[in-house]
């Protein structure tokens, strides 16, 4: 699955993140991600390694990979 565009004018990605083991560090993801100008929420689950990213408009990859290496994880890549 890639980005999809949804009714509102928003843009949902789901991303696979590898290193998530526990609540912490869903929190330490979704924080970083959370700083990206544009993004409106972040859902990540450590269980699957996905994180659910809701933004205003399609997102910078390499934005992405920044903020996921500042929390100490791996962008795997998009779902």
């Amino acid at each position: 699955m890639t980005a999809q565009t949804d009714t509102q004018g928003s843009v949902t990605t789901v991303y696979k993140v590898s290193g998530m083991s526990c609540g912490h560090c869903e929190g330490a993801v979704s924080g970083e991600i959370s700083e990206i100008a544009g993004v409106g929420s972040v859902q990540a689950v450590a269980s699957t390694g996905e994180v659910t990213v809701v933004s205003g408009a399609p997102l910078d990859d390499a934005d992405v990979r920044a903020a996921v290496d500042e929390a100490g994880f791996e962008l795997v890549g998009r779902v």
